[in-house]
């Protein structure tokens, strides 16, 4: 895919457009202004100069979506910004932590040809270190089916499939062992106080905050009907 040429600004709003649709559906310039940590204003008028562009569909008060060239230029920019991850992890020893905040200074930078090279390099690979798929070259994106941790039921063993790319949840899933792949049991939802895990011999408790942004598979066969209910949860995320 190659894009035309845009600020980085203008990626970024791109990229957070996109993000924030697949996680929560409509996107308000009131939830953009606090993803990107600027003024609603500011937004205001980035999506004015997106929408001339013919790069997102914005009507005051309404919320924006993207046109099917916004969302392909967020899709090439979030390709960037997750095989950058996996090459930082990968081949300069980067925690998964860190390597979101020097993806993001280094998406916008880097060539196509370069991109294809880290591709290559990396064996083509599907997901990034937090579990997000990596769309492809075509603009697809591998999606597997998931539901959160926080909506997991009770005494069932279920495989992390990915994390929410923000660095106190990924410091937080980390000290607990909640990393892509590992197998966690939920315990109990203990009142004021979130979740008790088990991950592989270790017991936790950890807040909704976190489990709320752990995403999971079910892989035993029998299951609870039971998922968390909210007036047993605290807000705050793990210490």
């Amino acid at each position: 895919m190659i894009m035309p040429r845009l600020s980085s600004s203008m990626e970024d709003y791109l990229r957070a457009i996109y993000i924030l649709s697949e996680r929560e559906g409509t996107v308000t310039t009131t939830r953009l202004a606090e993803y990107l940590n600027v003024a609603p204003p500011s937004v205001t008028g980035m999506l004015k100069k997106l929408a001339r562009l013919r790069l997102v569909h914005y009507t005051p008060y309404r919320g924006v979506t993207l046109t099917r060239a916004g969302r392909r230029i967020a899709l090439e920019v979030i390709r960037h910004h997750r095989l950058l991850e996996l090459f930082l992890m990968e081949a300069l020893g980067y925690d998964w932590d860190e390597v979101h905040a020097e993806a993001d200074r280094l998406e916008h930078a880097i060539s196509e040809a370069f991109e294809e090279r880290i591709a290559e390099m990396l064996g083509h690979p599907a997901y990034d270190p937090h579990g997000d798929p990596i769309p492809t070259r075509a603009g697809e994106v591998p999606l597997p089916a998931a539901r959160r941790l926080s909506e997991a039921p009770l005494r069932v063993t279920c495989e992390v499939l990915r994390v929410t790319d923000e660095a106190s949840t990924l410091r937080q899933a980390a000290r607990v062992g909640l990393r892509p792949g590992a197998r966690v049991i939920v315990e109990e939802w203990v009142p004021g106080a979130g979740l008790r895990i088990r991950v592989g011999d270790l017991e936790h408790r950890i807040r909704r905050h976190l489990a709320e942004r752990v995403f999971v598979r079910v892989l035993s066969s029998e299951s609870s009907p039971e998922t968390m209910p909210d007036a047993t949860a605290a807000t705050s995320d793990h210490p």
